[in-house]
C-alpha cells in the first residue's frame, strides 16, 4: 500500500472516530431502526405485490364501515368530518406550508445551513413517495366509496410517507437544540402522533389499506432518519447568530 492510500485511509478512519465519538448508542441505535424500517418496507411490498395480504386489507376496510352501508364509516357523524380534518395534515398544500413557515423562520434566524437541509430532505422525502406510487401502481380500495377526493395510486400511502418525512424531520431538527430530555421527547412524540393519525384516517376514509399505511410509515421513517443521520454526520459550519433570538441550549430547565 503506498503513502495515499495510507493517507487517505488514516483520513477516514479520523473522521469516523470523530463521527462516533459521544455519540454511539444513538446514532448505532437511529441506525438499527432505518435497517430494520426499510428490511420491513421491502418484506411487505414483497408481501402485497404477491397478493397474500388482500384479505386482511379487505377485512380491515370492510370492518370501519356500516355492514348494511358501506358508504357510512362506523362512529358519529363528527367523526368523519374529523377524519378528514385530520387527513389534510398529511397533504400536500398543508406540508408545503408546513416546510415553508420553517424554512423562513430558519431563514429569520439565519440558520441558512438547517435551512438547506430541511428543504432538501423533506423535498425530495416527497418527491420519492410519488415516485414509488407510480412505480407500483397499487389500485385504490374499490369496494367501498371513497370519503376523500385521491389522485394517485394506493401504495405505499403518500400522506402517511409525507408525513413521516415533514414532521419527523422537522421534530428532528428542533429537538437537537433543546436540552432537556423531556423536551426533546414530547417533541418528537407530537410528531409521530400526528403521522400516525394521518395514516388511521387513510384507512378510516377508505382511500388506502393497512398495508399502504404500514408501508408508508417505514419509507418515511427510513427517510427521516437516514437523513437526520447525514445531517449528524455532516461537520456543521459555524453559523452566524441571529440578533433576533437568545441561546436557548445555554438555558436550564
Amino acid at each position: 500500500m503506498n503513502t495515499a492510500s495510507k493517507c487517505s485511509l488514516r483520513h477516514w478512519h479520523r473522521k469516523l472516530r470523530h463521527f462516533f465519538r459521544g455519540r454511539e448508542p444513538t446514532v448505532l441505535l437511529v441506525f438499527l431502526v432505518v435497517v430494520l424500517a426499510a428490511w420491513g418496507f421491502i418484506e411487505l411490498t414483497d408481501e402485497v405485490l404477491e397478493g397474500s395480504t388482500d384479505s386482511f386489507d379487505r377485512w380491515a376496510v370492510r370492518s370501519l364501515r356500516d355492514a348494511n352501508d358501506p358508504a357510512n364509516p362506523l362512529g358519529p357523524s363528527w367523526l368523519e368530518e374529523a377524519g378528514r380534518d385530520v387527513t389534510a395534515l398529511g397533504g400536500v398544500a398543508v406540508l408545503l406550508i408546513a416546510i415553508a413557515s420553517a424554512a423562513g423562520f430558519l431563514a429569520i434566524i439565519r440558520a441558512y445551513r438547517t435551512m438547506i437541509m430541511l428543504l432538501v430532505s423533506t423535498l425530495s422525502g416527497m418527491g420519492a413517495s410519488l415516485l414509488m406510487k407510480s412505480l407500483f401502481a397499487r389500485p385504490r380500495p374499490d369496494f367501498v366509496p371513497h370519503l376523500s377526493h385521491v389522485y394517485t395510486s394506493s401504495f405505499p400511502s403518500g400522506h402517511s410517507m409525507m408525513a413521516a418525512v415533514v414532521y419527523l424531520t422537522l421534530a428532528t431538527l428542533i429537538a437537537t437544540v433543546l436540552r432537556h430530555y423531556w423536551l426533546r421527547f414530547y417533541v418528537i412524540a407530537v410528531a409521530v402522533g400526528l403521522t400516525m393519525l394521518v395514516g388511521i384516517s387513510r384507512v378510516y376514509l377508505g382511500v388506502h389499506y393497512p398495508t399502504d399505511v404500514l408501508a408508508g410509515w417505514s419509507a418515511g421513517l427510513v427517510w427521516a432518519l437516514a437523513c437526520w443521520l447525514i445531517i449528524r454526520g455532516t461537520k456543521p459550519r459555524p453559523e452566524r447568530k441571529s440578533p433576533w433570538i437568545t441561546d436557548v441550549s445555554s438555558r436550564r430547565y
